[in-house]
Parts: C-alpha cells; sequence; structure tokens
C-alpha cells in the first residue's frame, strides 16, 4: 500500500525538532506510550491538541476494568468482554487485555496513581454494565479519568519529556519509501514554537482519542474531532469498525436543542443501584436483559430510545434518590456537581437522561502490537481499532486498552531499533492538497449525521446523509479545482475537514452492514446476521479521495506490515 499523497491546505512548516518517537494525544494511552518510550532510552516528544490534561481521559468517572479482586479471573473479564462486542471482538487481542490488564494498572499505581481503597487498605471495585463481577477500581468516587491523568502527566513533567501543547496535528511526513517520518502541526498561540512546523522522527504513536464531536451531542470534549483517524486515512492507513459508535445511555438531557459536550452519569451509579424509569416512575429495563439497567450500552440505549419512542418523549429518568446524600457526596461528587449546576439535585429527584455519542469502538486499525498499515505509525487508545471492542466497548474497558496497548507499542518500539533510522520527510507540496470546509461546515456535519446516523439507522436515513455529505465533499472539491481557493487555513477549518472527512467512512460502512450488531441498529435490519456480517468492514482512502470499502473474511483482521517493510504497490 502507498501513501494518497493528500495533505491538508496548510502553510509549509516553519520549523522543525527531531526525535526518535513522537506520540500524538496526552489520554491514558499517549502519555503510558511516552512514559515507556522515554524509560526505553527513545527521546520522545509528546504533542497535544490542548494542554497535557485536557484529552478525554479527564472526563473519564467510572474506572478501569481488570480482574483485581478475589475470585475474579482474566477468563471470566473475556468472556464479559466477548459478549459485549457481540461476536466481532477479536479474541486474541481480548485475551491480551484481560492478562496483561491487572498488571498494567499495577504498575499504574507505582506511577502515581491513586485508586479508592477499603478500610481494610484493599482496591475498592465496583460493577458496570455487562460485568458480572466487580472489577471497576475507580479514584475520587467519580474522578478517575482525572486521577489517571494526574498522575501520568506529572511523571512526565517529572521526567522532563519534552511537550508540545496546544498543537493540531495536521498530517503524517512519509519518506520516498512510504515509511514514516514524524508529523505537522500547527501550534496555537505564543510559545517556543508557534505556527505550521514538524517533529521529525521514524516512530509516530496516535493516541488522539475519539471522533465523538461528528455528532450534536457528545460526552466528548470539543477537541474530539477525529484528527487521527483522518491524519492516518490521508498517509494511507486503514481503519475498520467505524460504524460502531457507543452511544452512552444516560448523559444528562440539557433539551432538545443543547449541542457540544454533554454531561456524562457514569454507569457506575447504575452499578451501585439506580435505576432507569419513565416519567410515571415505571422500570422499564426488566425484563429486556438479565442484567437490566446493567446490560451492555447497546442494549440500555435502545431500551431508552424505544421507551421514548414509545412515550413520544425527549428523555427517560435515571432514579438514585434512595442512595441518600452522603453515598451523592463521596461517591459521586463530580457527577452530584454537575447535576446541580444545572438545576437537578439527584438527592431528591430523578435525573433526566439521554443516549448521545460517547466512544468509538472502530479506528485505525492496527496488530496485537499497535502497529498500522503504513511502517512507523502507530496508534493505541480510542483512536485504534485492536479488535478489543467489537461492535460494542464493555463499559471500563477503554482506559485499559489504551493502558495496556500503549505499553506494547513502546516494546515493539525499542525492540525494532526505529531510532536508529534518520528520517528524510519527502518535501511539502507547493499546491493545496486537501481543499478545506468553512468553520460552518462543523456544525453542517453534526446535524446530518445526528439525523442520518444516530443512534437509529436506515438505509433511507443513512443515503441522506451520505449524498449531504458527498455534496459537501464535492462543494468544497469543485471549488478549488474551479478557481484554486479553497477555505482559509486554521484550527476551525482543518477540524471541519478531518470530521467530514471520518463522517464520509462512519456512514459509508453503516450503510454496507445491513444488520443490527452492538451499538450499530438498522432499524431496517432489525435483527444481527452471523452468516453475512460476522466480519469487519475495512475502509481506506484512494489517491482521488474516494473510499476503497471491503469486508474481512472472518473476524480475525489481517496481518499489518511490519514497521521496517517497505509498502507494496
Amino acid at each position: 500500500m502507498t501513501s494518497t499523497g493528500i495533505r491538508l491546505h496548510a502553510p509549509a512548516p516553519g520549523w522543525s525538532i527531531s526525535a526518535d518517537v513522537v506520540v500524538v494525544g496526552s489520554g491514558v494511552a499517549g502519555l503510558t506510550a511516552a512514559l515507556r518510550c522515554e524509560a526505553a532510552g527513545l527521546t520522545t516528544v509528546v504533542v497535544t491538541k490542548a494542554r497535557l490534561d485536557d484529552g478525554s481521559t479527564r472526563w473519564a468517572q467510572g474506572g478501569i476494568a481488570a480482574a483485581l479482586g478475589d475470585g475474579d479471573t482474566p477468563e471470566q473479564h473475556l468472556d464479559d468482554t466477548l459478549v459485549a462486542g457481540a461476536g466481532l471482538c477479536d479474541e486474541e487481542a481480548v485475551r491480551i487485555l484481560v492478562t496483561e490488564g491487572p498488571d498494567a494498572v499495577r504498575r499504574l499505581i507505582e506511577t502515581g496513581a491513586h485508586f479508592d481503597e477499603s478500610s481494610e487498605g484493599q482496591l475498592e471495585l465496583t460493577r458496570e454494565g455487562g460485568h458480572h463481577r466487580r472489577r471497576i477500581a475507580h479514584a475520587g468516587g467519580d474522578a478517575t479519568g482525572a486521577e489517571i491523568s494526574r498522575a501520568l502527566v506529572e511523571a512526565v513533567r517529572a521526567r522532563g519529556m519534552r511537550t508540545v501543547e496546544n498543537a493540531l496535528v495536521l498530517d503524517l511526513l512519509t519518506d520516498a519509501e512510504g515509511r514514516t517520518a514524524g508529523v505537522s502541526l500547527h501550534v496555537m498561540g505564543e510559545g517556543q514554537h508557534d505556527g505550521v512546523g514538524a517533529v521529525h522522527a521514524p516512530a509516530v504513536v496516535l493516541a488522539t482519542g475519539g471522533m465523538g464531536q461528528v455528532f450534536s451531542a457528545t460526552t466528548n470534549p470539543s477537541v474530539s474531532t477525529g484528527d487521527g483517524v483522518a491524519l492516518a486515512l490521508r498517509a494511507g492507513a486503514e481503519v475498520s469498525d467505524l460504524e460502531f459508535v457507543q452511544f452512552h445511555p444516560t448523559v444528562l438531557f440539557l433539551g432538545s436543542d443543547a449541542e457540544g459536550q454533554q454531561p456524562l452519569v457514569s454507569e457506575a451509579v447504575r452499578g451501585e443501584g439506580a435505576h432507569l424509569v419513565d416519567a410515571d416512575g415505571v422500570r422499564f429495563m426488566q425484563g429486556q436483559h438479565e442484567l437490566a439497567e446493567l446490560a451492555p450500552r447497546d442494549i440500555v440505549a435502545k431500551g431508552i430510545t424505544r421507551r421514548m419512542q414509545e412515550q413520544d418523549a425527549e428523555h427517560m429518568f435515571l432514579d438514585a434518590r434512595h442512595f441518600g446524600a452522603h453515598m451523592w457526596e463521596h461517591r459521586f461528587p463530580t457527577i452530584l456537581a454537575a447535576c446541580r449546576a444545572h438545576g437537578i439535585d439527584p438527592v431528591t429527584e430523578p435525573i433526566p437522561v439521554a443516549p448521545a455519542a460517547h466512544y468509538a469502538s472502530g479506528g485505525v486499525r492496527t496488530d496485537s502490537h499497535g502497529r498500522t498499515t503504513v511502517p512507523g505509525l502507530y496508534a493505541c487508545g480510542e483512536v485504534a481499532c485492536t479488535g478489543v471492542h467489537g461492535a460494542n466497548r464493555l463499559a471500563s474497558n477503554s482506559l485499559l486498552e489504551g493502558l495496556v496497548y500503549a505499553e506494547r507499542i513502546a516494546a515493539d518500539i525499542a525492540a525494532n531499533g526505529l531510532e536508529a533510522r534518520v528520517p528524510q520527510p519527502v518535501p511539502h507540496p507547493e499546491t493545496p492538497e486537501h481543499p478545506l470546509l468553512t468553520p460552518e461546515a462543523r456544525f453542517t456535519i453534526q446535524r446530518i449525521m445526528t439525523n442520518g446516523a444516530g443512534v437509529l439507522r436506515s438505509a433511507e436515513s443513512l443515503t441522506k446523509a451520505a449524498d449531504q455529505l458527498q455534496q459537501l465533499h464535492t462543494d468544497a472539491r469543485d471549488a478549488l479545482a474551479e478557481n484554486g481557493k479553497t477555505a482559509e487555513a486554521g484550527v476551525d477549518t482543518w477540524e471541519a475537514t478531518n470530521l467530514l472527512c471520518v463522517a464520509r467512512v462512519l456512514v459509508a460502512a453503516a450503510r454496507l452492514r445491513e444488520e443490527t450488531r452492538g451499538c450499530h441498529w438498522r432499524e431496517d435490519h432489525p435483527e444481527r446476521d452471523d452468516t453475512a456480517w460476522r466480519r469487519h468492514i475495512v475502509v481506506r482512502l484512494n489517491p482521488d479521495r474516494t473510499l476503497a470499502v471491503h469486508t474481512t473474511d472472518t473476524t480475525h483482521f489481517p496481518t499489518t506490515l511490519p514497521p521496517q517493510a517497505p509498502q507494496e504497490q
């Protein structure tokens, strides 16, 4: 496979720095990879879109899942993960996760993360949807992500690691043979570096997080605009399973016109005994699944959506009044504060909730060492598709996946000696290679995706969405071809262009998958079809910006090229 040759329209880099490894992203995956690479003696640079602690990890409430409790085993954790993944998990990838997970969590604790403990000094574990045992370690009650982020950021700073904050990554740099040679990026604001520059490195680790901002309502922060997936596609990498976007069932409902990041009401609240009810106080999840409110997230999201349709309601309710003030204040202080900030007191009234875009189970396709189909390019965390999550991520497996696979990436880079190769990037193109959308297109894309590719999907809604997205793409392309004009290069236009790229791929995959599986719900194909669709959808970008879409023969991904191998035509 060769590079597409497509790059975002941007000024040529005006400055550059060199390293053995550049890690893009500063969540649990990115900072873990960076710390392990640095510990292996590799000169490592961390590039992040905002501040070091502003990624999605900081917003994680529930916790991190691992078989750490008495009587629990990796095999039980594996079974729960496979069930949640609805037949599309790569079992070997899951086995790596659950067997290496407990020790990875212990190393995280050694790094400085403090998890909640019982009075006897043991980890205090809770349950979430899809788990048959208490195996969720949490911190600060419901502030697990913030604590993990704090510990990792402090460790990075203590080691004096070079970081470039407030930097939007633009494109992968490659050498004449198509191997990774670093990244171009734009630094927003004054500092040591400003404007468009480059980090030259033979190994790039994408840990850019998700793409929740492709929908109108999401739990993701504003920086989650699919930049890593879009960069990988332009670089010629394959992405997979992008149709499987998990909609979190219980997001604080702020009104039908609310847009952007919405407050999450953690699954751990249901894990501790909260009930989903309608306006009449009826528990509607009982009888729909053996675990009722603790069923996998796709089941609960569908249950809420069905009840909303039946009653022509905009939301349902999460009732945890029986917790009492003390439990709310000590176990869920962050959620309590968020609810009260919006005029809801969970101690005395049910919380209005509705599903919102939460997590991308798909992403840049990798092998068990985080290697993509582009030599030298790695991916981990939400931007990656390792095969762990299948059609629906099991609750609290995301932090663990970022942790485990980041460690594996660092080990692979150190073992393969990529730092010995001095990258020689091909020159920056003199003419714009990719037209940019106007900033306003972001909101148009979000509305298209919410209406056509949200919780409920059909051939009709997806075809309409595909046509509308194609029109945006065509208009920008034609304007560039006819008069050489494109939107002015800048953060807003780069983000909108990235969002269109990932939206087109998501809709293409969702149209092709004519079944309901996991968090992909087709109203016109309500049943799961293992004969035709127990396989992955893989997409790559052609040099003419069309999409090449194919399916795998089985649930296993084809192997990726080793990082040193030349790419094939």
